[in-house]
């Protein structure tokens, strides 16, 4: 099997001054992602991006920092779009923030044993949603645990991208 997820897209730049502003405020002050980011990342998913195969459900990379923010935006993004949202995912250590450690392979190792699957994940295509991406390392290892456990394709998504990589 291909270690390659789907090829995935960040709704913005982190901070930006487009909807990268409305994402670090919902981050770092008001605790929850405004409806506008919901409404955007839905018309991105359905609009311009339309992953093939549609995704027909949705997963969430979980935080042990931040517990609420990333799974009330999916379920909420996943209603949007009418699809089920479940929490599969589980993480089962604590991590320092990617854009703390030196490089890629600090950054691999940050992650690799992090998280498991912890319930039945469906076969269908699968949308995997987090907050921010900074390495990418966090989604490869959760969509490759998606993978392994039945669920493909995996086509990662985040709000916002800090390192400016992503299709937007």
């Amino acid at each position: 099997m291909d270690d390659r997820l789907e090829e995935g897209r960040s709704l913005s730049m982190w901070g930006d001054g487009g909807w990268g502003r409305l994402v670090r405020k919902g981050r770092l002050l008001d605790g929850r992602f405004d409806e506008q980011l919901v409404a955007a990342a839905r018309d991105l998913i359905r609009g311009r991006w339309q992953p093939d195969p549609a995704p027909e459900w949705v997963a969430f990379v979980p935080s042990l920092r931040r517990p609420e923010l990333v799974p009330d935006f999916a379920h909420r993004l996943a209603r949007s779009l009418g699809l089920a949202c479940l929490g599969v995912v589980v993480k089962v250590a604590v991590t320092d923030p990617q854009k703390t450690m030196q490089n890629s392979r600090q950054q691999y190792r940050n992650v690799r044993d992090a998280f498991e699957i912890g319930g039945e994940v469906p076969s269908g295509p699968v949308l995997l949603l987090d907050d921010m991406v900074d390495s990418r390392w966090t989604m490869t290892v959760v969509g490759l645990l998606l993978r392994e456990a039945g669920s493909v394709p995996v086509f990662p998504f985040a709000l916002a991208d800090t390192a400016g990589r992503s299709g937007t």
